[in-house]
């Protein structure tokens, strides 16, 4: 097996660029949407093949084992060529959950299957009333002989209905003193009576997200990953890096070089209104990409990120919309089109962007949360 943390980085960036330079399919680089697994079948068997699935599992997992410096350039490199995210719910969560709390008969018997995605997983933690307030989570399963038996409802689960399996939080203790108590990680199929799930149409026509409703849905008590009523801090505990993932600058970038594609096709550079507005962006995305440069830095010399790595994904969602908005008002009459855009050799759907940047203030935890968490842990104001 290669070691990979025994390059260099830059020869490390040199040999991830070609592969998904030379392999990866043209026609899904930079989709609008999550695709569905058969969709993307073909690349994750290349993957797979190649030991690529899982970059940052330990190589005795099947894993590359990449370090935090080797992790951050893979998934950059990712978003340079526009790898499209796929199925790794698996991979990205419960994947690590149960490498750091499952059995070792939970090791042996998930994690193969989650590296040849022979199961396909969802993540259940949103609810009604309990979205980035998850502490608040109503779903309920109690122990009847050798099942959990679980009643309640999840809501903005992503690909849901092209899952074969649910990762989730539920209520095991409803008397718990406090909130965060009494809450347990759960593994379930989903091709089992009790679950429903019902796809959620968003404004761009798109079924990404879905409704799960489980009426005494059950399995078995193996499937309990940790501890009981121990949950809670299992869900914390890929916190940081998932803010860091979602914090990454390619989200405005790949929205910057766009804006600046279509805009110059329309002639809007013409305008010295538009050209200061553009470069006020321009800044934005610039400033950034260094603070997300100082918290990889944090990464690579192996320290712990702090609750001051929330104002990345408030910093990136937040100049994305405002680069959507201005390329709707880049495209004049044409903003309200429904369908991409063409400018001399460049298509852009810019209606399809802007109702892509709307949801990402909201996601992974609200951006009105992250100001909470940085009022409170990082400026210490009264909560």
């Amino acid at each position: 097996m290669t070691d990979w943390n025994a390059m260099t980085d830059a020869e490390f960036r040199k040999e991830v660029r070609q592969f998904f330079e030379a392999e990866y399919p043209e026609e899904l680089r930079h989709l609008p949407h999550r695709p569905k697994f058969a969709e993307i079948e073909h690349w994750h068997r290349k993957l797979h093949a190649k030991g690529w699935v899982a970059p940052a599992w330990p190589a005795e997992f099947g894993g590359m084992g990449l370090n935090a410096a080797k992790l951050l350039i893979f998934y950059e490199e990712q978003q340079r060529w526009g790898v499209n995210r796929g199925r790794d719910m698996g991979v990205q969560m419960v994947g690590p959950l149960i490498i750091k709390f499952g059995t070792q008969e939970q090791k042996d018997y998930w994690l193969p299957r989650i590296l040849s995605c022979e199961d396909i997983w969802c993540q259940g933690y949103s609810e009604p009333g309990a979205g980035s307030d998850l502490a608040n989570l109503r779903t309920r399963a109690e122990i009847d002989g050798d099942d959990f038996v679980i009643n309640g409802q999840k809501i903005w689960t992503t690909m849901a209905h092209d899952a074969t399996h649910i990762f989730m939080l539920v209520r095991t203790d409803p008397d718990a003193p406090k909130k965060q108590q009494g809450i347990s990680f759960l593994l379930a199929p989903m091709d089992q009576p009790g679950v429903e799930v019902r796809t959620i149409t968003t404004l761009s026509g798109e079924t990404e997200f879905c409704e799960v409703f489980f009426d005494n849905a059950r399995t078995p008590r193996e499937n309990l990953v940790g501890e009981l009523n121990k949950g809670w801090t299992m869900a914390k505990a890929l916190l940081s890096f998932e803010r860091i993932f979602i914090g990454s600058p390619s989200l405005a970038q790949n929205a910057l070089g766009q804006l600046e594609s279509f805009a110059r096709g329309r002639g809007a550079f013409d305008d010295p209104v538009f050209r200061d507005r553009f470069a006020q962006a321009a800044l934005d995305v610039e400033d950034h990409a260094a603070l997300y440069a100082r918290f990889a830095d944090q990464l690579k010399r192996g320290e712990t990120l702090g609750a001051d790595v929330s104002m990345l994904k408030i910093w990136v969602t937040e100049c994305f919309q405002r680069i959507t908005e201005l390329m709707i008002e880049a495209a004049g009459p044409d903003g309200g089109s429904i369908g991409p855009l063409q400018v001399g050799n460049v298509s852009v759907d810019v209606l399809a962007s802007f109702y892509k940047a709307r949801p990402t203030t909201i996601y992974g935890g609200s951006n009105e949360i992250q100001r909470n968490i940085l009022s409170k842990a990082v400026l210490g104001l009264p909560g």
